[in-house]
């Protein structure tokens, strides 16, 4: 039986602006605590992995560091609360792929992608810290089906000069410019724009945690 107690403190290991953006608008006020994790190193380990798992796997590494860096600097006796870490990438023709890092890479990605679908997963990390210690941990993800639009060559080259889909995963947007250039979305559209509620609610039952105890509101 999980015995659940309330939690102070909410920790989002991320530095999208998206993500911490979801979070407000749903209720809750985290910190934050950028991880400093080598994804391309662990991505290269993974070759091969099941998708899902080579998402969660990043989220996993992602709250080890946070998890580590909050101890450090706050102690042992006042590390309480939970953590929040995800990792998002495209799935698209068998290959998965993350961020373009520069308009080249996301206009050759849009002009391959464009008037197709992709699956969007992001994997999920739900750490429940007491007194220093980790005593919940699970973990998740969510994949969400993307129907992109069959624009032009000049749009997706204009798209890629705002700068916009250079370091998100799969090279777009739900909540910005990438918006206008979505025909549909067929899953959890929080979990498009970088953090499942649903499936957090989820994780966060499993460690113990009612979201609604997080609730700054009401």
């Amino acid at each position: 039986m999980t015995v659940r107690t309330p939690a102070t403190t909410v920790v989002l290991g991320s530095a999208s602006p998206a993500r911490l953006r979801v979070l407000r608008d749903a209720g809750l006020r985290p910190a934050v605590v950028v991880s400093q994790v080598d994804e391309d190193a662990l991505l290269g380990s993974l070759a091969g992995a099941p998708h899902d798992r080579i998402v969660t796997r990043l989220a996993e590494a992602k709250s080890d560091a946070v998890v580590e860096s909050i101890i450090r600097d706050a102690g042992p006796a006042a590390a309480d609360g939970v953590i929040l870490t995800c990792d998002s990438m495209l799935s698209i023709d068998g290959e998965l792929v993350g961020k373009p890092h520069t308009a080249e890479v996301a206009a050759r990605r849009w002009r391959s992608m464009r008037g197709t679908e992709g699956l969007l997963i992001t994997g999920h990390c739900v750490r429940r810290l007491s007194g220093g210690a980790v005593i919940g941990t699970a973990v998740g993800s969510r994949s969400t089906t993307i129907a992109f639009a069959d624009v032009s060559n000049e749009v997706i080259d204009r798209y890629a000069a705002t700068g916009e889909p250079l370091e998100v995963a799969g090279g777009f947007t739900l909540d910005g410019l990438g918006g206008w250039l979505i025909d549909g979305v067929d899953g959890d559209p929080s979990s498009v724009i970088g953090i499942s509620l649903p499936l957090v609610r989820s994780l966060l039952d499993e460690v113990g945690v009612d979201v609604t105890d997080l609730w700054t509101v009401g």
